[in-house]
């Protein structure tokens, strides 16, 4: 007996790829198209957080040209990273309107200027404007990226991409204090400017070559394009993109973007986690004022060589990548046995690993802050930091994309919200922290919190599928 069957109502108005073979299709990119436009993406990252720390190696010069204290110059950093807070709030929303290629280099040129206005700057106020719509500019990538990584490249392959975006995340404002340190010692009076001359060129030489090699990766904005294109030619007036049929409304971009994201900061796995990751993001930036306290006002070293500890941490963050690439295979592993399924808290056992060398390495970096300790301890300490801090930071981003799925931009732009308000607020402290407790207690003093932070990812890995089917919106996209 044969059923009722209603066709399937084709549109032949309604344009889309040629298969999932066609060359116009993102993931179908030449291999080394891919990792061109992964490398440029990740240098226009990187630039954005040199940019964040490479105005603190001349902290001195702005206190002595603008006569303030050392809490009025740190504004410069810290209104950079408020601006990266709520700068996605306007880019993310522009990536799916216009496409990825024009929601990251627009605002690299839009830091590009900053950067350059920064360094002309004539007072104080200008110099904090500057530096505030420079972190605004400064935070398409950090929320943009992501989406561009994951339009070209497969889901088996991804995970490596990540974490090469990742690295440049972190080893951007680690290299800047190094070179900072050395335009400082080249110009006594004048090395703050070039910092932000150096990073306006160096900008507008990554914007160059961007603009040359980088293509929109966006489907939906390919289709309209496509569809555009067609219906000029075809004077067809009908033919359109799936995207072209909703359109971007104010209210559910709104919505998207702004009240889903806050939405986020409640729900019960966003927030431990973004708090988590949060924190470990804000104690890179306090390090930013640790070691020169260390190196420079303790050990008596100069700005070049007091900067060079900095390479330590960063040697943590890439021991940290091969335990990372550890934790995909763990991943891939897990995802095969559970018949292909996502398995989010598989993605926390790098966390696991990483959540007992943070805490140790603020305690090391804390007890062995004094002169007649070698100063290969205090180094010591700072790559077991790097270390936790990139293998927590890695995993919590992970394990949000596979909790949200659909939401995980929503998810991410919570995170990143929390860790930039984060890493603004501490460096205001430091110095005050650091000066009535010491670096010995001082540094113990986090040490303590990160070691009562231990229990996140364990929790989460036991009972992490049990609290995804009851939180209001982790339930949304919950995969038994």
């Amino acid at each position: 007996m044969e059923q009722d069957t209603k066709p399937e109502v084709v549109d032949d108005n309604l344009i889309d790829f040629d298969g999932p073979d066609d060359p116009y299709l993102p993931l179908n990119w030449p291999f080394r198209h891919k990792v061109v436009v992964t490398l440029l993406y990740s240098l226009c990252t990187m630039g954005t957080t040199w940019a964040s720390t490479v105005y603190n190696s001349g902290l001195s010069q702005v206190q002595e040209q603008f006569h303030v204290g050392n809490e009025v110059a740190l504004l410069g950093m810290a209104l950079y990273l408020a601006g990266n807070a709520f700068g996605p709030l306007l880019w993310a929303p522009m990536s799916e309107a216009y496409g990825r290629k024009l929601s990251v280099l627009i605002p690299i040129f839009g830091l590009m200027v900053f950067s350059f206005a920064s360094a002309v700057a004539k007072d104080l106020q200008t110099l904090l404007i500057a530096r505030f719509f420079g972190g605004v500019f400064g935070g398409a990538p950090l929320s943009n990226v992501g989406g561009v990584l994951a339009d070209i490249w497969p889901p088996t392959q991804r995970g490596a991409a990540l974490l090469f975006w990742g690295m440049a995340v972190i080893v951007g404002p680690l290299l800047a204090p190094i070179v900072g340190g050395a335009l400082v010692i080249a110009l006594p009076h004048t090395g703050w400017r070039w910092t932000g001359y150096l990073t306006g060129t160096m900008l507008a030489a990554i914007l160059v070559a961007s603009m040359l090699w980088i293509d929109e990766s966006f489907p939906p904005v390919l289709l309209a394009r496509k569809a555009n294109k067609i219906r000029l030619e075809t004077k067809n007036w009908a033919i359109h993109s799936k995207s072209q049929e909703t359109g971007t409304s104010f209210k559910e971009m709104s919505r998207k973007y702004l009240i889903v994201p806050f939405e986020m900061l409640i729900d019960p796995i966003a927030f431990f986690i973004n708090l988590y990751a949060a924190f470990c993001y804000a104690i890179v930036y306090l390090a930013v004022i640790a070691f020169p306290i260390e190196f420079q006002a303790v050990r008596r070293w100069n700005e070049v060589v007091g900067s060079l500890p900095f390479l330590a941490m960063t040697a943590g963050v890439l021991i940290a990548a091969c335990i990372n690439f550890w934790g995909q295979l763990y991943y891939r592993k897990r995802f095969i046995a559970n018949g292909n399924k996502l398995v989010p808290e598989a993605r926390l056992m790098p966390m696991i690993i990483g959540s007992f060398f943070f805490p140790a390495g603020l305690f090391i970096m804390g007890w062995t802050a004094k002169k007649d300790i070698h100063w290969i301890g205090f180094s010591i300490g700072g790559a077991c930091v790097g270390f936790g801090f990139f293998t927590i930071f890695q995993s919590a981003i992970s394990y949000l994309v596979d909790t949200y799925l659909m939401l995980a931009a929503s998810a991410l732009a919570a995170n990143m919200f929390m860790r930039s308000i984060l890493a603004a607020a501490f460096p205001l402290f430091a110095k005050a922290l650091f000066d009535k407790l010491g670096l010995d207690w001082g540094m113990s003093l986090l040490g303590f919190i990160a070691v009562a932070m231990i229990p996140i990812p364990f929790l989460f890995y036991i009972f992490g599928k049990r609290i995804r089917a009851v939180g209001k919106r982790s339930k949304q996209t919950f995969i038994p």
